[in-house]
């Protein structure tokens, strides 16, 4: 709780895939639970890659989580299911319904430290909401960037792979995976089929 105004608040760590975003979500994590702040992290309930109720990072560092629905009303489990937690981390914030946004808010208006994590790009460089959103009403936001796949460059965007060809602009937005359907990539190295 910031001391001056006796309020809570929202930080967003955004960015593309594999620039780090829950290797800092942990980070801020440990550092909370040193500080002796009780702690309650959520994930959705499509994201299993790392476990089916932990969070965790491409570098293998996890923490255990609450698995809730990304729907609306899976998404108010999460204030429903807070024993007087001082810290509210929810990962992969992209895969939830635009009432995250609400939730958020209604969380650091209790006075809580809230901590969202989620690529703000769909993979077709499009934004990818809730984030957008999030990030205009956080009181912090950190945008990381990853390190291209293709050039070396800083990169922003998430590249999905179809059998190593670029996606199709088509495609579904939402396909949960990691190295196996996705690189980071630059701008000028970002590519979607169109035919």
């Amino acid at each position: 709780m910031h001391k001056i105004t006796n309020s809570g608040w929202v930080e967003v760590i955004t960015g593309c895939m594999f620039s780090g975003k829950t290797e800092e979500l942990l980070r801020r994590l440990r550092r909370a639970e040193i500080a002796g702040q009780e702690v309650a992290v959520f994930k959705p309930e499509l994201d299993d890659r790392y476990g089916e109720d932990t969070v965790g990072s491409h570098d293998g560092s996890s923490w255990g989580a609450t698995v809730v629905k990304p729907d609306d009303e899976g998404v108010w489990a999460i204030r429903d299911e807070l024993n007087g937690e001082q810290v509210v981390a929810v990962d992969e914030a992209n895969f939830f319904s635009p009432e995250l946004v609400a939730v958020c808010e209604r969380l650091a208006e209790d006075g809580r430290r809230v901590i969202v994590s989620g690529t703000d790009q769909t993979f077709r460089g499009e934004p990818f909401d809730p984030l957008p959103q999030l990030i205009s009403l956080s009181e912090y936001v950190e945008k990381l960037q990853a390190i291209c796949a293709t050039c070396g460059e800083p990169a922003t965007r998430n590249q999905r792979l179809i059998d190593g060809e670029p996606a199709h602009v088509d495609d579904p937005t939402i396909l949960v995976g990691a190295q196996e359907s996705y690189e980071a990539r630059c701008r000028n190295c970002h590519t979607l089929r169109t035919e």
